[in-house]
Order: C-alpha cells, then sequence, then structure tokens
C-alpha cells in the first residue's frame, strides 16, 4: 500500500474563497495529500442555497420549457465570485456556458437529471484544480457505472492509468459514465463514495473526508450539546450509525475502503489540528463499550403477542412470510418470551398506487 492520502472535501470545506484557501493549506501541509476530490460549493451562509439545489431546479424547470437563467445566474455568480475573488485566471465563461447549454437540452428530451446534479462537482472541480496548481481529471472519465447502476471494475483501472505519482489531481466527486455513456451521478451526498472509490483504485494509505466537524460525535449535538468526537470506531459500527441518522459520511462509502482495510479519517476543515475520528476494520475495545448513539425516524413497530409463543414451532416463521408476501423488508426484530415485534420503514407500507399496506398486514398477522 502506498503512502498516498486522498483528501475529500465536503460542500462546507468549499463553499467560499476563505474556505478554499483553508484546503489549499492542508492539502500543502502533506506531500501524500495528491488526489483531492471536492464537493460542489455547499452553503456559504444559513440562508445560502447549495449549488447542488440550484442546479436540480434549473433541469426542473428546463423540463417544464421554463427559463433557467434567473437561477443558472445565481450559479455562474457564485462560481465568477469564487474565482475572482481567489485572484484565479481560469475562465469558466466557455465551461459554464456549454453546461446551461447541455442541462436545457437533456431536460428538454426527457433525459434524467444527473447531468445537472453533477455540474457543480465538475465545474467547482476546474477551480480547486486552479488554485492547487493541480491537474484536472473529469470523474466521468475514470468512474464508470453498469447497467445495474453499480459501479464498474473497469473504475479502478482506468484510475491507476490516469493518476500517478509525482504531481497532484483533482477528481470531483458525486459523478461518473453510466452504461449508456451519460452522465451518472451517486445517491445524494456521494462525493464521500468518490473518494472511497478513489482510495480504492489507487492502494491508498488513508482516506480524509474533511467536513465541518471534528468527527463522528457520540450523539446528536443538537440534543446534547457537550457530545464530544469519537476517537476511533469500526466499519460496522459507523455503518450502523449512520443508518440511523448519524449523517457525517455517505453509508456507502464504507464499502470501497472496507475491502482493501483502508482506514478513514473523519476532519474538520475548519480546526484542522483536530485528530477526528479514525474508522477502521478492527479496534481494541478497552472501556468504550457504547460507542455512539444515534437514532431516526418513520418506522412502525408490528408486535404480535401470544402465550407461549417461545414453545410454537415455526410462529417467527410464518410472521415473517406476511411480510414477505406483502413486499415489505424488516429493518429490526426485538423478541421476548411471548411476544415477537417487527420494525419497518414507513416509506414499506405504500403500495406503488399510494394505498397503504398496514390494514392487510394487520389481518395477515392476526391470522398467524
Amino acid at each position: 500500500m502506498s503512502q498516498l492520502i486522498v483528501a475529500k472535501f465536503g460542500g462546507t470545506s468549499v463553499a467560499t474563497a476563505t474556505q478554499l484557501l483553508k484546503v489549499k493549506t492542508i492539502v500543502a501541509a502533506n506531500a501524500a495529500r495528491w488526489v483531492v476530490v471536492p464537493s460542489a460549493p455547499g452553503k456559504a451562509h444559513a440562508k445560502d442555497t447549495k449549488v447542488t439545489d440550484l442546479l436540480y431546479l434549473c433541469h426542473q424547470l428546463a423540463a417544464q420549457g421554463q427559463s433557467i437563467a434567473t437561477v443558472w445566474g445565481q450559479i455562474v455568480d457564485r462560481f465568477t465570485g469564487i474565482v475572482n475573488e481567489l485572484g484565479l485566471t481560469v475562465d469558466l465563461g466557455p465551461t459554464l456556458q456549454a453546461a446551461q447549454a447541455k442541462i436545457v437540452a437533456v431536460a428538454a428530451a426527457g433525459g434524467s437529471a444527473d447531468y445537472a446534479a453533477s455540474r457543480g462537482e465538475a465545474i467547482h472541480g476546474v477551480v480547486v484544480a486552479a488554485l492547487l496548481g493541480a491537474e484536472y481529471v473529469d470523474a466521468a472519465e475514470v468512474v464508470f457505472f453498469d447497467r445495474a447502476g453499480r459501479l464498474d471494475a473497469k473504475t479502478y483501472s482506468a484510475l491507476k492509468a490516469r493518476c500517478r505519482p509525482g504531481r497532484t489531481y483533482v477528481i470531483p466527486g458525486f459523478y461518473g459514465t453510466g452504461a449508456n455513456g451519460e452522465v451518472r451521478t451517486f445517491s445524494r451526498g456521494g462525493s464521500d463514495v468518490t473518494g472511497a472509490v478513489v482510495a480504492n483504485g489507487l492502494d491508498a494509505a488513508l482516506y480524509e473526508n474533511w467536513t465541518d466537524v471534528s468527527g463522528v460525535l457520540m450523539t446528536d449535538p443538537r440534543i446534547v450539546a457537550e457530545a464530544k468526537p469519537i476517537a476511533e470506531i469500526t466499519y460496522r459500527e459507523l455503518r450502523e450509525l449512520s443508518y440511523m441518522g448519524a449523517s457525517v459520511l455517505h453509508e456507502e462509502a464504507v464499502f470501497p475502503v472496507r475491502e482493501k482495510s483502508i482506514p478513514i479519517n473523519i476532519r474538520n476543515t475548519n480546526r484542522p489540528d483536530d485528530a477526528g475520528t479514525v474508522i477502521m476494520a478492527n479496534r481494541d475495545p478497552g472501556h468504550q463499550v457504547v460507542v455512539g448513539i444515534a437514532g431516526t425516524k418513520g418506522f412502525t413497530v408490528f408486535t404480535a403477542e401470544k402465550a407461549m409463543m417461545n414453545n410454537e414451532v415455526g410462529f417467527g416463521r410464518r410472521l415473517l412470510d406476511v411480510f414477505e408476501r406483502l413486499g415489505i423488508s424488516i429493518e429490526h426484530m426485538p423478541t421476548g418470551i411471548d411476544t415477537m415485534s417487527v420494525v419497518v420503514s414507513d416509506k414499506q407500507l405504500s403500495n406503488a398506487d399510494g394505498t397503504s399496506k398496514t390494514e392487510q398486514l394487520l389481518e395477515d398477522i392476526q391470522g398467524t
């Protein structure tokens, strides 16, 4: 494994010229950070709008045959403002014009919003590369999806062929090329996944994920103001916390790095000296029995109670068969001696036509 550190910077880390100068300092502080994965600009302040949200709106307006001029003007102002404040000589005019034209054309033809959504990262990658004096690598040239929408293994060979030690590269996050040759994105927040894929493909020693918090906190700071960061956590533990609401890292970002046991380090762009949280395959639990506490909403619990349930062979199978017949996947199953509860996402309780499955589900459960 090389000494490469893949450094991914989130939307808040690259939201303004001031933040980008912090990114430049961080990258320059360690020569091992020769591959950088930036997101699109996030909110510059509380009342601001993320560039990606503006791009989705452009696609929506164009699909309805409406002008995108006003919204697109906000996007242009955002990028040109950052470039001017940094004093860069890069000319984004042709890139912005080409993106605007294609967004309108794709939307008018009934295409997906993926191309529009990806332009925040694609254009900002050009800016970040200019700031760092790095080589820009369009993610569409090195990240590929197969026909099922999964990452294509040829991504890894493409990355190795394109990025060699000896210079700095900027690869925008969030998107790649689909099997049909068109731009395709990961799910929202997918720049985290891009960073993990790049770390895997280039056999990195470490994947740094720079954001606006000093690591994964033990619980939600909006509920517990004194929540402390977790020093070390395993991939599996992070997956559980992410699924239940801890949103520091995209839940799918774990898989590419776990495959090669590459640690992830969650760091704070605004406090680069903080150690952050290290995510690894295994850790010494020591006295840290409870790693963190997370919770989320939008679940329903169905509880079946029956005397001597524990002695009735096959009861659990019959109960779960009810959910399977109705096409409902299960999240969790707490049990007692005479009770069995099944936790499902509320999203699972609606049919394709919007009608509810709950009444039929309750009837079938009673029949078990």
